[in-house]
């Protein structure tokens, strides 16, 4: 990211601001307010999300929003309104709608693009925003809401929490303008990685949430809000104000729901139904069991959640019998077991297990790959017992398409379920997982919910009551119906599809005691969010075999969210005003940064920079290639333990830095060399030689460029615990933005030193990476594969959709 620092005179802070707008020194942000209004309605919310950007600068703006929404969720509209004029948004194919957008902003016209980068994590841009301008987007969803136990759940996601980012840097300009560089096993990791703010951050966004309530004939016994204060009025619930955008919005709704067939379509032509079947009182039969429990221990884990990782493990553990197998694997850079292979679950191995859980702490980095194939591994294939694999981990990474292309074939193959511990939980892929054997995935927000959360996991990890679904009656369109799963104690099953004609169906499978079926009468309702609903759940499916290597399935993925009006990876909602109102694209862009998420532990020792330096990310400038990688105090991570395997550090070592920053506007420097390392200055080289590369790059030395050089050095002498020459170095750069500095002069300076401390071999000023003859990274970039660039051995490949238009 190339980081643009800006006069001054420039950026005057706004004499109007008041509650709900973010102050810095150098201007306002951009994003001044989220409102947030659902109607629920039986088991599905609509909901409408404006968000309310404002340009505090004295130049054309375009704002920059990484946001999460819910991951079952159903963009199905798309809104700009600015200077009184209301602009509707089309969903166009991917790279048509950036190609448009780019288009509109050259030619001075307003525009916005909003894109779907995971099945929770979005990016909105609003482009040419006048000085002083306030200019809204508003996107309309349906969420289907989860059932169990006699409540309905509503969960609305606030903030994209920071994802570990596995893999080498990539060449080339980045993806997006986040924090971290794309990797080859995060390719867009750029664009899911918004900076953070520092916690408490004075005057957050303005956050409103309004949630109307409407049991649909069913009664309403209960409403519970287990992270927010809210207050409620006429079956209508509010966030009270002053609530930061910092954790998920959850409420339960408790009532009893029943068997149902809903057909949105007369039943001669067709249409689409949803189907609720209530789980039958019959008793199951306990089978034998193999179950590989994962614990995440990475540093992200840290506080509140490892104690509740920890005391889920070792719940999930006690409910084994001596009928059952288990292994016991905790991973963060490293996987370790607490005994070799699969053992009886025995009172004597179960203590064994539950010891081990007991010594666990958070550390690392989250890789989660190799845990995955250990258990597919020790799980192996061919045997009658049924298999199972338990996921604790709060799912915070990166690389969910390329864990889903190596391991999801094999896990489709046995019984997955996961628990997500956060308060900004990732469970759009958490989802995606347990959706692969259809398993359970739980989430648990605080410590107070994890035990009923596991009483369900507990029930689902034990036989189901009803397996081998089937439906009969309906004549449904193929491949168009969800996946059918099984049948637990206390959880209703939801099937959407379409359907040709008929009026009624029958559900068979097969239970304890024999076969089993219960027959469903059709009621046609008026309800678009059904179609809805079921369009995005067929979209996340057809993703999901993409990722997992279906390349071919690319346009009919298209062709359905074009069909049906529902936003998905492939395709991207853009509003263009037909109205020029500049001369030409926007003259300064800005990324909005996001709270960090509650609950979350800031780094001990890791370095942190001043608000200054935060102010300087946000002000970036047009795409740089790919930025360094240093250690990221954002992540909750606790510094370098000395006794963290050497593998774990390298992985530590690799993040990317988010930018969270301390008070003070200076680096705080710690003491000592980097632990496990036999040159302080090794650790650092690559980022260093890349430094080099882009310094000598510059066709004219920019004092702007230099100074911000200099906080970016200073980063790296911090990690470091020291070296005089880098501090000097970046010392002097600081002086770029005073007046009369001769800019030739001083990047003259920063090319020898840079040059001194890069040392001999490597002429060409790159850092070559492990495993990369030539030196340019490689690796597969993704299950999309790598872009076509010039020069490219592999004809035929296409760009990421990420990257094209």
């Amino acid at each position: 990211m190339k980081i643009t620092s800006l006069e001054p005179a420039r950026c005057l802070p706004v004499p109007d601001a008041g509650f709900g707008a973010l102050l810095t020194e150098r201007g306002n942000l951009p994003l001044e307010s989220v409102d947030v209004a659902a109607d629920i309605s039986g088991l599905i919310a609509g909901v409408e999300v404006t968000q309310g950007f404002r340009n505090p600068f004295d130049v054309t703006l375009e704002a920059t929003y990484v946001f999460p929404l819910p991951d079952r969720a159903a963009v199905t509209g798309f809104r700009m309104e600015a200077d009184d004029r209301v602009i509707e948004g089309v969903l166009k194919e991917r790279a048509q709608a950036r190609a448009d957008y780019d288009r509109a902003l050259s030619e001075g016209r307003r525009a916005a693009i909003a894109e779907e980068d995971r099945p929770d994590v979005f990016t909105i841009r609003v482009g040419n925003i006048l000085p002083g301008e306030r200019v809204s987007v508003r996107l309309t969803m349906s969420q289907p809401l989860p059932y169990e136990d006699g409540a309905a759940t509503f969960r609305f996601p606030l903030v994209v929490a920071p994802r570990y980012i596995p893999g080498s840097p990539l060449d080339g300009p980045p993806a997006g303008d986040g924090a971290a560089p794309d990797t080859d096993a995060v390719p867009d990791a750029s664009r899911i990685s918004p900076p953070v703010l520092l916690p408490g951050f004075p005057d957050p966004v303005r956050l409103s949430l309004r949630a109307s309530v409407d049991a649909a004939g069913l009664e309403l016994r209960e409403l519970a809000s287990s992270l927010h204060v809210v207050e409620e009025e006429g079956g209508t619930v509010r966030l009270r104000p002053g609530e930061r955008l910092d954790r998920d919005f959850i409420l339960r709704l408790s009532f009893d729901t029943s068997t149902s067939l809903q057909l949105d379509g007369p039943a001669e032509q067709g249409g689409t139904f949803a189907l609720t079947v209530v789980p039958p009182p019959v008793q199951a039969t306990r089978v034998p069991r193999d179950l590989v429990l994962l614990l995440d221990r990475s540093g992200s884990m840290g506080g509140w959640k490892m104690v509740a990782a920890r005391r889920a493990a070792a719940r999930i553990v006690d409910t084994l019998t001596e009928l059952d197998r288990f292994a016991v694997l905790t991973f963060d850079s490293v996987v370790e077991e607490a005994f070799e292979g699969l053992v009886e679950a025995s009172d004597r191995n179960r203590y064994r297990a539950v010891e081990h859980l007991a010594r666990v702490d958070a550390r690392g980095g989250t890789e989660l790959l190799e845990p995955l194939r250990r258990a597919v591994a020790l799980l192996g294939a061919g045997t009658e017992r049924e298999r199972v694999v338990v996921l604790v981990t709060d799912g915070q990474v990166g690389n969910e398409d390329q864990i889903l292309e190596q391991a999801g074939g094999a896990l489709s193959a046995m019984r997955v379920h996961t628990v997500g511990i956060d308060r900004a939980v990732n469970a759009g892929f958490l989802g995606r997982l347990a959706g692969l054997g259809a398993g359970r995935c739980e989430l648990v927000e605080s410590e107070d919910r994890l035990d009923a959360a596991m009483e369900q996991i507990h029930r689902r990890i034990g036989a189901p009551l009803v397996t081998d679904l089937s439906l009969k009656g309906l004549d449904v369109e193929p491949d168009t119906v969800s996946h059918l799963g099984s049948i637990f104690p206390g959880v209703p099953l939801r099937v959407y599809g379409r359907f040709r004609a008929g009026s009624s169906l029958t559900v068979r499978g097969m239970a304890a005691d024999g076969p089993w079926e219960e027959q469903v009468a059709g009621m046609t309702v008026d309800n678009p969010a059904i179609r809805a609903v079921w369009a995005r759940a067929h979209l996340r499916e057809l993703e999901d075999r993409y990722a997992m290597g279906e390349h071919d399935l690319e346009s009919r993925i298209v062709r359905t969210s074009l069909e049906y009006g529902v936003l998905c990876r492939f395709t991207a909602y853009v509003a263009i005003d037909t109205r020029q109102v500049a001369e030409g694209g926007p003259e300064h862009r800005v990324i909005q940064p996001v709270e960090p998420p509650s609950g979350w532990e800031m780094p001990r020792t890791a370095p942190m920079m001043g608000f200054t330096a935060q102010a300087a990310v946000m002000a970036a400038g047009p795409p740089s290639p790919p930025r360094m990688r240093v250690p990221d105090p954002g992540l909750g991570l606790t510094g370098q333990d000395p006794g963290l395997s050497s593998g774990a550090r390298d992985a530590f070592a690799s993040r990317a830095l988010p930018a969270p920053f301390a008070p003070g506007g200076r680096l705080r420097k710690r003491a000592g060399k980097s632990p496990g390392l036999g040159h302080p200055l090794e650790a650092v080289r690559p980022q260093l030689v890349a430094e080099l590369e882009r310094l000598k790059a510059q066709p004219v030395p920019s004092l702007m460029y230099l100074a911000d050089l200099g906080s970016r050095l200073a980063a790296l002498a911090a990690y470091l615990g020291g070296n005089e020459r880098l501090e000097s170095l970046a010392r002097e750069l600081e002086s770029a933005e005073r007046p009369g500095t001769d800019a030739q002069a001083l990047h003259d300076r920063a090319v020898e030193v840079l040059t001194a401390l890069v040392g001999p071999g490597d002429p060409g000023g790159r850092a070559a990476e492990p495993g990369d003859p030539g030196g340019s990274a490689t690796g597969p970039a993704g299950p999309a594969g790598r872009a076509t660039e010039p020069g490219d051995p592999r004809p035929g490949r296409r760009r990421p959709f990420w990257k094209r238009g």
